[in-house]
């Protein structure tokens, strides 16, 4: 995540992320999933719509 959030040509990027790019980088700013993040099960990570690869 750029450091200066008011600066435009950090996020230049995002021009060029695809649909799952870009749900990444919403994902990831959410303070909500953030604090669950590091005890999340498979389970709880389906709630946030992440897979997993190789599982269904």
């Amino acid at each position: 995540m750029p450091s200066n959030w008011r600066e435009e040509s950090d996020y230049d990027y995002i021009e060029t992320l695809d649909a799952s790019g870009l749900a990444w980088e919403c994902l990831r700013r959410n303070t909500d999933y953030r604090a669950a993040f590091p005890n999340m099960t498979e389970n709880e990570a389906a709630a946030w719509g992440l897979r997993f690869p190789g599982r269904s």
